[in-house]
Protein backbone atom coordinates (compact mmCIF):
# COMPACT_ATOMS: atom_id res chain seq x y z
CA UNK A 1 0.00 0.00 0.00
CA UNK A 2 1.29 3.46 -0.88
CA UNK A 3 0.75 5.44 2.33
CA UNK A 4 2.21 8.57 0.72
CA UNK A 5 -1.04 8.99 -1.22
CA UNK A 6 -2.97 9.59 1.99
CA UNK A 7 -3.33 13.11 3.35
CA UNK A 8 -2.46 14.06 6.91
CA UNK A 9 -6.15 14.42 7.82
CA UNK A 10 -7.03 11.03 6.30
CA UNK A 11 -4.27 9.25 8.21
CA UNK A 12 -5.21 11.01 11.44
CA UNK A 13 -8.67 9.43 11.18
CA UNK A 14 -7.27 5.98 10.37
CA UNK A 15 -4.37 5.66 12.82
CA UNK A 16 -3.84 5.80 16.54
CA UNK A 17 -0.37 7.24 15.87
CA UNK A 18 1.88 7.67 12.85
CA UNK A 19 4.25 5.14 14.43
CA UNK A 20 1.73 2.52 13.34
CA UNK A 21 3.08 2.79 9.77
CA UNK A 22 6.29 4.88 9.86
CA UNK A 23 8.70 6.35 12.35
CA UNK A 24 12.08 6.60 14.06
CA UNK A 25 12.72 4.31 17.02
CA UNK A 26 15.75 5.26 19.14
CA UNK A 27 17.35 2.76 21.51
CA UNK A 28 20.61 1.59 23.08
CA UNK A 29 22.16 -1.84 22.51
CA UNK A 30 22.99 -3.88 25.59
CA UNK A 31 24.97 -7.00 24.68
CA UNK A 32 28.54 -7.92 23.75
CA UNK A 33 30.75 -5.51 21.84
CA UNK A 34 27.67 -3.46 20.94
CA UNK A 35 26.85 -2.62 24.56
CA UNK A 36 26.11 1.06 25.04
CA UNK A 37 25.76 1.93 21.35
CA UNK A 38 22.94 4.25 20.32
CA UNK A 39 20.90 3.25 17.28
CA UNK A 40 17.93 4.72 15.42
CA UNK A 41 15.66 2.37 13.46
CA UNK A 42 13.78 4.11 10.65
CA UNK A 43 10.82 2.55 8.81
CA UNK A 44 8.95 4.34 6.06
CA UNK A 45 5.83 2.22 5.54
CA UNK A 46 6.94 1.32 1.99
CA UNK A 47 8.85 -1.76 3.10
CA UNK A 48 12.11 0.16 3.47
CA UNK A 49 13.74 0.05 6.90
CA UNK A 50 17.28 0.80 8.05
CA UNK A 51 19.34 1.44 11.17
CA UNK A 52 21.45 4.55 11.76
CA UNK A 53 24.33 4.20 14.25
CA UNK A 54 25.23 7.62 15.74
CA UNK A 55 28.14 6.14 17.71
CA UNK A 56 29.73 4.93 14.47
CA UNK A 57 29.92 8.27 12.68
CA UNK A 58 26.22 8.16 11.70
CA UNK A 59 26.79 5.04 9.60
CA UNK A 60 23.86 2.95 8.35
CA UNK A 61 24.09 -0.68 9.44
CA UNK A 62 21.18 -3.01 8.64
CA UNK A 63 18.84 -2.19 5.76
CA UNK A 64 15.91 -4.17 4.39
CA UNK A 65 13.25 -3.83 1.72
CA UNK A 66 10.09 -5.88 2.28
CA UNK A 67 12.09 -8.32 4.36
CA UNK A 68 14.97 -8.63 1.86
CA UNK A 69 18.41 -7.70 3.27
CA UNK A 70 20.25 -5.13 1.17
CA UNK A 71 23.63 -4.95 2.91
CA UNK A 72 26.36 -7.33 3.97
CA UNK A 73 26.74 -7.77 7.74
CA UNK A 74 30.30 -8.72 8.67
CA UNK A 75 30.99 -11.26 11.47
CA UNK A 76 31.84 -8.40 13.83
CA UNK A 77 28.31 -7.00 13.62
CA UNK A 78 27.59 -4.02 15.83
CA UNK A 79 30.77 -3.01 17.63
CA UNK A 80 31.38 -0.04 19.91
CA UNK A 81 34.08 2.42 18.75
CA UNK A 82 35.97 1.81 22.01
CA UNK A 83 37.17 -1.45 20.42
CA UNK A 84 38.73 0.41 17.49
CA UNK A 85 42.43 -0.13 16.76
CA UNK A 86 43.89 2.20 14.08
CA UNK A 87 47.04 0.15 13.48
CA UNK A 88 47.63 -1.29 10.00
CA UNK A 89 44.44 -3.12 8.87
CA UNK A 90 42.96 -3.55 12.37
CA UNK A 91 40.11 -1.21 11.34
CA UNK A 92 38.59 -4.38 9.87
CA UNK A 93 38.30 -6.01 13.32
CA UNK A 94 35.79 -3.33 14.29
CA UNK A 95 33.95 -3.05 10.98
CA UNK A 96 30.51 -4.60 10.98
CA UNK A 97 29.70 -4.12 7.32
CA UNK A 98 26.35 -2.42 6.85
CA UNK A 99 24.78 -0.37 4.10
CA UNK A 100 26.86 2.82 4.49
CA UNK A 101 30.25 3.23 6.15
CA UNK A 102 31.70 6.74 6.25
CA UNK A 103 35.41 6.97 5.40
CA UNK A 104 37.40 10.14 6.09
CA UNK A 105 37.79 12.91 6.96
CA UNK A 106 41.55 13.29 6.38
CA UNK A 107 42.15 9.83 4.89
CA UNK A 108 40.13 7.30 2.92
CA UNK A 109 41.20 3.99 1.47
CA UNK A 110 44.62 2.50 2.19
CA UNK A 111 46.53 3.34 5.39
CA UNK A 112 48.94 6.22 4.82
CA UNK A 113 52.11 5.35 6.71
CA UNK A 114 53.92 8.59 5.88
CA UNK A 115 51.09 10.65 7.37
CA UNK A 116 50.33 8.10 10.13
CA UNK A 117 46.74 7.89 8.95
CA UNK A 118 44.73 4.64 9.35
CA UNK A 119 42.76 2.59 6.87
CA UNK A 120 39.62 4.55 5.87
CA UNK A 121 40.29 7.25 8.47
CA UNK A 122 38.61 7.90 11.80
CA UNK A 123 35.06 8.84 10.74
CA UNK A 124 33.32 5.49 11.21
CA UNK A 125 34.72 5.10 14.74
CA UNK A 126 33.85 8.60 15.97
CA UNK A 127 30.61 9.03 17.96
CA UNK A 128 28.26 11.79 16.85
CA UNK A 129 27.17 14.67 19.07
CA UNK A 130 23.97 16.71 19.12
CA UNK A 131 22.03 13.76 17.71
CA UNK A 132 18.38 14.47 17.01
CA UNK A 133 15.50 12.95 15.06
CA UNK A 134 12.48 14.40 13.26
CA UNK A 135 9.07 12.85 12.69
CA UNK A 136 6.79 15.58 11.42
CA UNK A 137 4.62 16.82 8.59
CA UNK A 138 6.32 19.37 6.33
CA UNK A 139 4.44 20.76 3.32
CA UNK A 140 2.16 17.73 3.14
CA UNK A 141 4.98 15.19 3.49
CA UNK A 142 5.72 13.17 6.63
CA UNK A 143 9.46 13.58 7.16
CA UNK A 144 11.66 11.06 8.97
CA UNK A 145 15.27 12.02 9.67
CA UNK A 146 18.22 11.64 12.01
CA UNK A 147 20.99 14.25 12.30
CA UNK A 148 24.25 14.50 14.17
CA UNK A 149 27.67 16.14 14.26
CA UNK A 150 31.00 14.32 14.00
CA UNK A 151 34.21 16.17 14.78
CA UNK A 152 37.67 15.09 13.64
CA UNK A 153 40.15 17.14 15.60
CA UNK A 154 43.64 17.06 17.02
CA UNK A 155 45.61 19.61 19.04
CA UNK A 156 48.22 21.04 16.66
CA UNK A 157 46.24 19.40 13.86
CA UNK A 158 42.94 19.50 11.99
CA UNK A 159 39.57 20.64 13.34
CA UNK A 160 36.88 19.46 10.94
CA UNK A 161 33.16 19.30 11.76
CA UNK A 162 30.78 17.17 9.72
CA UNK A 163 27.03 17.70 10.10
CA UNK A 164 25.17 14.70 8.68
CA UNK A 165 21.44 14.43 8.00
CA UNK A 166 19.91 11.12 6.89
CA UNK A 167 16.40 11.73 5.59
CA UNK A 168 13.48 9.83 4.14
CA UNK A 169 9.69 10.15 4.29
CA UNK A 170 6.44 8.24 4.60
CA UNK A 171 6.07 5.80 1.71
CA UNK A 172 9.56 6.52 0.35
CA UNK A 173 12.03 3.97 -1.02
CA UNK A 174 14.88 6.50 -0.88
CA UNK A 175 17.50 7.36 1.74
CA UNK A 176 19.01 10.82 1.30
CA UNK A 177 22.32 11.71 2.94
CA UNK A 178 23.47 15.32 3.21
CA UNK A 179 26.86 16.06 4.71
CA UNK A 180 28.16 19.54 5.46
CA UNK A 181 31.84 19.76 6.40
CA UNK A 182 33.36 22.92 7.88
CA UNK A 183 36.98 23.63 8.68
CA UNK A 184 36.70 25.16 12.13
CA UNK A 185 40.47 25.33 12.55
CA UNK A 186 43.01 27.91 11.44
CA UNK A 187 45.02 25.75 9.03
CA UNK A 188 44.40 24.39 5.58
CA UNK A 189 43.54 20.70 5.92
CA UNK A 190 43.22 17.72 3.61
CA UNK A 191 39.60 16.62 3.18
CA UNK A 192 38.89 13.09 1.97
CA UNK A 193 35.33 11.74 2.13
CA UNK A 194 34.18 8.38 0.77
CA UNK A 195 30.82 6.64 1.17
CA UNK A 196 31.43 2.88 1.42
CA UNK A 197 28.05 1.44 0.30
CA UNK A 198 28.07 -2.33 0.76
CA UNK A 199 25.55 -4.58 -0.99
CA UNK A 200 25.32 -8.25 -0.03
CA UNK A 201 23.29 -11.41 -0.65
CA UNK A 202 20.55 -11.87 -1.79
CA UNK A 203 20.59 -8.52 -3.61
CA UNK A 204 24.06 -9.53 -4.76
CA UNK A 205 24.10 -12.91 -6.49
CA UNK A 206 25.35 -14.61 -9.64
CA UNK A 207 22.29 -13.11 -11.36
CA UNK A 208 23.16 -9.52 -10.45
CA UNK A 209 24.61 -6.91 -12.80
CA UNK A 210 25.77 -3.32 -12.46
CA UNK A 211 23.92 -0.76 -14.57
CA UNK A 212 25.11 2.74 -15.44
CA UNK A 213 25.46 5.08 -18.41
CA UNK A 214 28.30 4.20 -20.75
CA UNK A 215 31.55 5.40 -19.21
CA UNK A 216 35.26 4.78 -18.73
CA UNK A 217 36.41 2.08 -16.27
CA UNK A 218 40.01 1.64 -15.09
CA UNK A 219 41.45 -1.10 -12.84
CA UNK A 220 43.22 -0.04 -9.64
CA UNK A 221 46.03 -2.59 -9.98
CA UNK A 222 47.19 -5.75 -11.76
CA UNK A 223 44.72 -7.96 -9.89
CA UNK A 224 41.81 -5.78 -11.01
CA UNK A 225 43.19 -5.60 -14.54
CA UNK A 226 42.58 -9.35 -14.88
CA UNK A 227 38.88 -8.85 -14.21
CA UNK A 228 38.19 -5.47 -15.79
CA UNK A 229 36.30 -7.07 -18.71
CA UNK A 230 33.72 -8.43 -16.26
CA UNK A 231 33.48 -5.52 -13.79
CA UNK A 232 29.72 -5.39 -14.29
CA UNK A 233 28.74 -9.01 -13.58
CA UNK A 234 29.15 -11.55 -10.79
CA UNK A 235 29.58 -15.22 -9.97
CA UNK A 236 28.67 -16.99 -6.76
CA UNK A 237 31.23 -16.98 -3.90
CA UNK A 238 34.71 -18.09 -4.98
CA UNK A 239 37.42 -19.73 -2.88
CA UNK A 240 40.52 -17.58 -2.28
CA UNK A 241 39.09 -14.69 -4.27
CA UNK A 242 41.32 -11.58 -4.41
CA UNK A 243 39.48 -8.28 -4.14
CA UNK A 244 39.29 -6.10 -7.24
CA UNK A 245 38.76 -2.34 -7.38
CA UNK A 246 37.70 -0.41 -10.46
CA UNK A 247 37.65 3.36 -10.94
CA UNK A 248 34.54 4.59 -12.78
CA UNK A 249 33.91 7.95 -14.42
CA UNK A 250 30.11 7.97 -14.68
CA UNK A 251 28.60 11.03 -16.40
CA UNK A 252 26.18 13.20 -14.44
CA UNK A 253 22.56 13.75 -15.43
CA UNK A 254 20.92 17.15 -15.96
CA UNK A 255 20.52 17.55 -12.20
CA UNK A 256 24.22 16.97 -11.59
CA UNK A 257 23.88 13.44 -10.20
CA UNK A 258 25.80 10.40 -11.45
CA UNK A 259 23.83 7.17 -11.08
CA UNK A 260 24.91 3.55 -10.70
CA UNK A 261 22.68 0.61 -9.78
CA UNK A 262 23.03 -2.99 -8.67
CA UNK A 263 20.26 -4.91 -10.42
CA UNK A 264 18.99 -8.36 -9.47
CA UNK A 265 16.44 -9.48 -12.09
CA UNK A 266 15.50 -12.62 -10.18
CA UNK A 267 14.49 -10.59 -7.12
CA UNK A 268 13.04 -7.89 -9.37
CA UNK A 269 14.99 -5.25 -7.45
CA UNK A 270 17.45 -2.52 -8.35
CA UNK A 271 19.34 -0.59 -5.70
CA UNK A 272 20.40 2.73 -7.16
CA UNK A 273 23.07 5.07 -5.85
CA UNK A 274 22.94 8.68 -7.08
CA UNK A 275 25.67 11.08 -6.00
CA UNK A 276 26.26 14.74 -6.80
CA UNK A 277 29.33 14.57 -9.00
CA UNK A 278 30.51 18.16 -8.58
CA UNK A 279 31.66 17.41 -5.02
CA UNK A 280 32.03 13.62 -5.43
CA UNK A 281 33.81 13.27 -8.77
CA UNK A 282 35.18 9.76 -8.17
CA UNK A 283 33.48 6.38 -7.91
CA UNK A 284 35.19 3.13 -6.93
CA UNK A 285 33.67 -0.32 -7.33
CA UNK A 286 34.93 -2.77 -4.70
CA UNK A 287 34.32 -6.31 -5.96
CA UNK A 288 34.89 -8.85 -3.17
CA UNK A 289 33.06 -12.07 -3.96
CA UNK A 290 34.87 -14.53 -1.68
CA UNK A 291 33.38 -17.20 0.54
CA UNK A 292 31.83 -15.53 3.59
CA UNK A 293 33.12 -12.22 2.17
CA UNK A 294 30.53 -11.82 -0.56
CA UNK A 295 29.98 -8.12 -1.20
CA UNK A 296 30.17 -5.39 -3.80
CA UNK A 297 30.93 -1.87 -2.67
CA UNK A 298 29.76 1.28 -4.44
CA UNK A 299 32.01 4.11 -3.27
CA UNK A 300 31.23 7.70 -4.35
CA UNK A 301 34.00 9.96 -3.09
CA UNK A 302 36.02 13.12 -3.54
CA UNK A 303 39.14 10.92 -3.72
CA UNK A 304 40.53 7.55 -4.78
CA UNK A 305 41.17 4.67 -2.37
CA UNK A 306 44.96 4.76 -2.13
CA UNK A 307 45.52 7.11 0.82
CA UNK A 308 46.29 10.79 1.27
CA UNK A 309 49.85 10.82 -0.05
CA UNK A 310 48.87 9.06 -3.29
CA UNK A 311 45.88 11.35 -3.69
CA UNK A 312 48.24 14.32 -3.55
CA UNK A 313 51.26 13.05 -5.46
CA UNK A 314 49.96 10.32 -7.80
CA UNK A 315 46.48 11.59 -8.70
CA UNK A 316 47.06 15.33 -8.07
CA UNK A 317 43.49 15.58 -6.75
CA UNK A 318 43.75 15.98 -2.97
CA UNK A 319 41.01 18.34 -1.76
CA UNK A 320 42.26 21.05 0.61
CA UNK A 321 39.67 22.78 2.77
CA UNK A 322 40.57 26.29 3.91
CA UNK A 323 39.87 27.74 7.39
CA UNK A 324 36.19 28.63 7.59
CA UNK A 325 35.38 26.90 4.29
CA UNK A 326 32.19 24.83 4.06
CA UNK A 327 31.71 21.89 1.68
CA UNK A 328 28.39 20.10 1.08
CA UNK A 329 27.96 16.56 -0.25
CA UNK A 330 24.75 14.80 -1.31
CA UNK A 331 23.83 11.26 -2.27
CA UNK A 332 20.70 9.12 -2.51
CA UNK A 333 20.13 5.38 -2.24
CA UNK A 334 16.87 4.18 -3.80
CA UNK A 335 15.28 0.72 -3.97
CA UNK A 336 13.36 0.20 -7.21
CA UNK A 337 11.03 -2.70 -7.91
CA UNK A 338 11.79 -3.97 -11.40
CA UNK A 339 8.87 -6.31 -12.00
CA UNK A 340 9.33 -6.51 -15.78
CA UNK A 341 12.88 -7.78 -15.35
CA UNK A 342 11.71 -10.40 -12.86
CA UNK A 343 8.98 -11.62 -15.18
CA UNK A 344 11.42 -12.04 -18.09
CA UNK A 345 13.69 -14.24 -15.99
CA UNK A 346 10.83 -16.48 -14.88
Amino acid sequence: MDFSKFSKSELKRLLGTMRQIAGVRESVLSDGKARGMRIADIYTGSGLSFTVVPDRGMDIQEAHYKGIPLAIIAPTGYSHPSFYNPENLEWLRNWGGGLVTGCGLTNAGSPDQSQKLPLHGFLSNTPAEKVSSRQEWVNGKYILSVSGEIRESKFFGENLLLRRTILTSLGSNTIEITDVVKNEGFKETALMLLYHINFGFPLLSENSIIKAKKHKVAPRDEVAARGVGEWWKFTGPLKDYEEQCFYHDIPADKDGFAVCALSNPILGLDCEVAYRKKELPFFTEWKMTGEGEYVVGFEPANCHVEGQTNEKNKFKSLKIIRPGEICEFKLKITVIENKKSKKRQE
